[in-house]
This record gives C-alpha cells, structure tokens and sequence, in this order.
C-alpha cells in the first residue's frame, strides 16, 4: 500500500485500530461522517483524520448523540480546523513580512541617518513621518 501525506489503512485496518467493526465503517461512509478515498486498486482508504473522526464519533456517541448531532459536530470541527489552519497561513505570511520590512529596515535606517541637512530638507512629509516610524520601530527592534 502506497503511503500519501500521512498514514493510510483499508477499511479492516481502521476498524481493527478504532475497534469497531467494518460494517460500522460503511455506514459512517455512507451517512458522510467519514471519508474515504479510492487506491489505484479500488480499495477504500482512510486517512489518519478518518482516525480522529472515528474516535470523536464514538465519543459522542457514548454521549447520546444523534448521528444528525454528530455529523453536525463534525461539519463545525472540520471548519474551525480550516479556519485555524488559514490562520496559521496567514500569522506566517505576515511575520515573513516583518522579517522584510526587518531586514529592509537595517538597510534603510543608516542611509537615512546620513543625510545631511540639505538632503534632509529635501525628503518630503511623507519621509520625514516615516523616519520618524522608523526610529520608534528599531527601539523595539
């Protein structure tokens, strides 16, 4: 069996680590609680997520919940886990910028440091409030 991105098992391999039966399996597959993708072979196979469903499924299942409830539960835990995870892109793509504007930051500063006065009068507002940005910004740097 090929390996994706992570662990894959067949149907009697996930019933067998999850504990219950391939019956169950299918009919979680069948409701949509579960997902299962096809091998080149046609086998079904799960996920490791298909792991952690499982498991979250007979968690609240031993709660009394309806299937409905579960499936439910799962559709919302699906959606907070992409949320997170398009949060996670984003704090990294944001903090790659600061390290820029950083590195941008060492480079700017000296050269803006030494103006003279005749060039210093020549910068504009603009520049003047960005030195000025700049200045407060190494302080925390």
């Amino acid at each position: 069996m090929r390996w994706y991105d992570g662990a894959v098992y067949r149907i009697g391999e996930l019933a067998h680590i999850a504990n219950v039966s391939k019956r169950t399996i299918d009919y979680y597959t069948s409701l949509g609680l579960l997902k299962a993708n096809r091998s080149k072979s046609n086998y079904r196979i799960y996920s490791q997520h298909a792991v952690e469903d499982l498991k979250f499924i007979e968690e609240c299942k031993s709660l009394h919940y309806s299937l409905e409830e579960i499936k439910r539960k799962l559709e919302i835990k699906k959606l907070k886990e992409i949320q997170q995870g398009e949060l996670e892109k984003h704090i990294h793509l944001v903090t790659q910028q600061m390290k820029q504007l950083t590195s941008d930051l060492d480079v700017l500063l000296p050269l803006i440091e030494s103006l003279n006065e005749e060039q210093t009068e020549l910068l504009n507002s603009e520049s003047e409030l960005l030195k000025k940005s700049l200045s407060r910004l190494t302080r925390y740097h």
